[in-house]
């Protein structure tokens, strides 16, 4: 299945795997960044948190990756979310 993918703010994609190795908590980043349960989905194997409203969300959350071992690209990657609200994107890992 896919996750579809919002325009207007960036989208952080995580490998589950990742995600679940990292010991990061779902609740802690809930509450951390205001998210509601349309901002925080996990489908298959991947983990789709956001749009995120403020850019210092995003520069804030990948800083937290990284610091619990997640390498950029590797087992995370983000979308800007840039692109017309016509177009719908969906993003989906194998």
């Amino acid at each position: 299945m896919s996750v579809p993918i919002p325009s207007g703010g960036p989208t952080l994609f995580i490998r589950r795997a990742a995600y679940e190795r990292s010991g990061l908590d779902r609740v802690a980043i809930d509450e951390r960044f205001g998210l509601t349960a349309d901002e925080f989905r996990v489908d298959g194997a991947l983990v789709a948190i956001g749009p995120l409203s403020a850019e210092d969300s995003l520069i804030d959350i990948i800083a937290e990756l990284e610091s619990n071992g997640l390498n950029y690209f590797d087992d995370f990657f983000e979308l800007t979310g840039n692109w017309p609200e016509w177009l719908t994107l969906f993003a989906a890992a194998n």
